[in-house]
């Protein structure tokens, strides 16, 4: 493939993984090659490389015979990998509180500080898309400090593996009334005062909030769309 065209399917990737973030392309949405790559003015075979790039992040479904389609959401995989992300974060936040220094500490200050200055929602009511990185950077400080590679690791691609999860719990789950500042900051606190069962639990039930809000919405009978 040439850089040409390379970059072409770097950008409609990015298009299309934003417009699943957003929840423009619904959960279990056809994503049919040839009016993907009209809207985009790109040829077919583009797409396709966009596609299977998404598909190998698990963000979209490659089907034989069926094409490409959004993911949905599976609620024993949301169980399971909330499950995971519990025990696996909570035992590297317990090593990073045991082990950070004051230079890990300060990571976490300086994160925590961007994020509580980063807006959620932008004046037009979209989401920031920024904040979702920094949201990211805030949480990984927290780990940071653990000294054990193999499970920061481990914590980190339980993390990636929920970022559509994450994304999906406020335009999908609807989760508006949340205080997510709110919950940043006495994480953060319990953090910096050495707590560790403060910390430990603040981040469990941080974890478990996100996932309720899809667990609702299946609840609710609306699984075919989710």
């Amino acid at each position: 493939m040439t850089g040409e065209k390379l970059t072409r399917a770097g950008a409609v990737y990015v298009r299309i993984r934003e417009e699943i973030f957003r929840g423009d392309l619904r959960p279990g949405q056809r994503l049919r090659l040839v009016e993907l790559a009209q809207r985009f003015s790109v040829s077919q075979s583009v797409v396709r490389e966009a596609l299977t790039r998404l598909s190998e992040q698990r963000l979209v479904r490659a089907a034989p015979q069926q094409g490409f389609s959004v993911v949905t959401v599976s609620l024993g995989d949301l169980d399971q990998l909330t499950e995971a992300r519990i025990e696996i974060e909570t035992i590297v936040l317990r090593r990073s509180m045991a082990r950070g220094n004051l230079d890990w500490q300060a990571s976490v200050v300086a994160a925590h500080h961007r994020l509580a200055g980063t807006p959620l929602v932008l004046p037009d009511g979209t989401l920031n898309g920024e904040w979702f990185a920094v949201h990211e950077r805030f949480h990984q400080s927290l780990l940071d400090g653990c000294g054990n590679s193999h499970l920061l690791a481990a914590a980190l691609t339980l993390r990636d593996a929920a970022a559509l999860y994450r994304r999906w719990s406020r335009v999908v789950g609807h989760d508006f009334d949340r205080d997510i500042p709110g919950e940043h900051q006495h994480l953060a606190d319990a953090v910096l005062r050495g707590d560790v069962d403060a910390a430990t639990t603040l981040l469990a039930q941080h974890t478990d909030r996100t996932a309720q809000a899809l667990r609702t919405v299946i609840a609710d009978g609306d699984e075919g769309a989710v």
